[in-house]
């Protein structure tokens, strides 16, 4: 039986560079959407915009295993998404200097045959150092921020701004590795390793 072709439905070089580690076998593809963000649902939020991702290419690709994702960070209260300059970007920093946000993703799934996306949401928790106004300018000078919600990358000379995290490390970079991961495999699109246990 032939697998059918993977699409990433996002144009993050975070998320292509996490498909990456599992697959080298699959293509991108986007589309534009129009995304909502409502502070007072993190989830829903993340849930609604991965879905319409997710629609919006399966028109496009019909005989395709589709992935789509939106990621955002809560900060007290607060939706935060990409910085719009490098102003903003050092202003994000500063308020997240010493205190801790909630990283949500949400991840739909789903194979040519199916009638509905499996939907996926994970959450991680980042606390931040605190940050001298130097290691502000000289993260923001290593790092392009302003294509990445929160305007950092943990991968990214992430240690010189990250204390500690909890939950999936890739998840904070933009994309559950463990969940797509599991559901490739179950799916027949990636192979069952199989891991001999001596006793």
């Amino acid at each position: 039986m032939n697998k059918p072709p993977l699409i990433l439905g996002s144009a993050s070089p975070r998320r292509k560079k996490i498909l990456q580690t599992i697959t080298q076998e699959f293509t991108i593809a986007t589309a534009d959407v129009e995304e909502i963000h409502d502070a007072s649902d993190p989830v829903r939020t993340v849930t609604h915009n991965a879905l319409v991702k997710y629609n919006a290419c399966r028109k496009l690709h019909p005989d395709a295993a589709l992935i789509a994702a939106d990621t955002l960070v809560w900060f007290e209260g607060r939706l935060i998404g990409k910085p719009v300059d490098l102003q903003e970007a050092a202003e994000f920093l500063r308020t997240f200097s010493g205190r801790s946000q909630i990283v949500f993703s949400g991840i739909a799934l789903g194979m040519p045959e199916d009638a509905t996306p499996d939907i996926r949401v994970e959450a991680s928790s980042v606390h931040f150092n605190e940050l001298s106004e130097a290691t502000i300018q000289g993260y923001l000078q290593k790092t392009m921020p302003l294509d990445r919600a929160g305007a950092y990358d943990i991968d990214e000379n992430g240690d010189l701004l990250v204390a500690e995290y909890s939950g999936s490390y890739t998840n904070i970079m933009g994309m559950p590795r463990e969940v797509i991961r599991d559901w490739l495999k179950a799916n027949g699109m990636i192979e069952q390793k199989v891991e001999v246990v001596e006793g």
